[in-house]
């Protein structure tokens, strides 16, 4: 599994507020949907009032990053 870490922003009330999520999944766009799916359970939000705005793919997990074999 792959870590990546989501950030983007989201409405609230007439303001908008900033997240970062850090999220397992297998591929890119299942961690989209996880991030969905946590942001809009937690502030009972659909998909539309969420605005991703960075992906950033950390690697394997348990990986250091930097690290190499060998």
């Amino acid at each position: 599994m792959m870590e990546f870490i989501i950030s983007g922003m989201f409405k609230a009330g007439s303001n908008r507020e900033r997240f970062k999520k850090t999220v397992s999944s297998q591929n890119r766009n299942n961690a989209i949907e996880k991030v969905y799916s946590l942001i809009g359970s937690e502030h009972g939000l659909k998909r539309n009032f969420i605005e991703i705005t960075d992906i950033d793919e950390r690697g394997e997990l348990g990986e250091e990053p930097g690290s190499e074999d060998g």
